[in-house]
């Protein structure tokens, strides 16, 4: 965790407010680790809003909702494909983690904008939603079931935590990633839902490098000024 902690010193990207960290590849439960860390120095004033970019390695997470957390094969079998399973507190279902998907943590004082989680939430989805439009992607919101979807096909999940006003976990973007991986699972605990990605809806891969340039100037639009 240290290592990565000082790699944010070099891979920053400032704006008024907000600082974008960009981590690269990390283990899922190491970065945990950073994300409960540093939002605890933000519910302390010790650091300004923080974005983290992220990709995993492979792994399933399992929300706070058991009702949401479906796993179709055993964990003993998920091991053996060495697929991680983590249970962490944030709201949402069982998702799906692994390279070549862009993974978005925000760490974020609500109260300094006077977002509650919903609004918060709808921020997130636009950010989202702005970033795959110019790949020619028309994605949309649905009541009630956070992410972003094209038709009945989702291709961003949504599960945020929120302690003392300040935000972790996030939001996971398919970008060029393995999609199999989610037959291993329920979705969020909603049957019958396909997963899609960047890739297989346009059939063309982009380089995450660039994805991200683009994403950096769609954050600080949303979340470097607060009132």
């Amino acid at each position: 965790m240290d290592s990565i902690l000082k790699a944010f010193d070099r891979d920053v990207t400032t704006g008024q407010s907000l600082e974008i960290h960009d981590c690269g590849l990390v283990d899922y439960r190491e970065m945990l680790q950073v994300q409960i860390l540093l939002s605890k120095k933000r519910q302390k004033g010790d650091i300004p809003n923080t974005v983290l970019l992220v990709e995993h390695p492979a792994v399933i997470t399992l929300g706070a909702r058991q009702s949401r957390n479906i796993l179709l094969v055993s964990r003993s079998e998920l091991e053996q494909k060495h697929i991680d399973v983590v249970d962490i507190r944030r709201g949402g279902g069982t998702t799906v983690h692994n390279p070549g998907q862009l993974v978005i943590y925000p760490i974020l004082n609500l109260q300094e904008w006077g977002l509650c989680i919903r609004d918060y939430i709808r921020k997130l989805e636009a950010v989202g939603a702005d970033l795959l439009r110019p790949f020619g992607i028309d994605s949309q919101r649905k009541e009630d079931f956070p992410g972003l979807w094209i038709d009945d096909r989702k291709i961003a999940s949504i599960g945020v935590r929120v302690s003392r006003f300040t935000t972790y976990h996030g939001m996971a973007i398919n970008i060029h990633n393995d999609l199999t991986l989610f037959d291993y699972i329920v979705p969020c605990g909603l049957e019958n839902v396909e997963i899609t990605s960047v890739l297989k809806e346009t059939g063309d891969h982009h380089a995450l490098n660039e994805i991200k340039k683009l994403l950096i100037q769609l954050l600080e639009s949303q979340f470097a000024q607060s009132k």
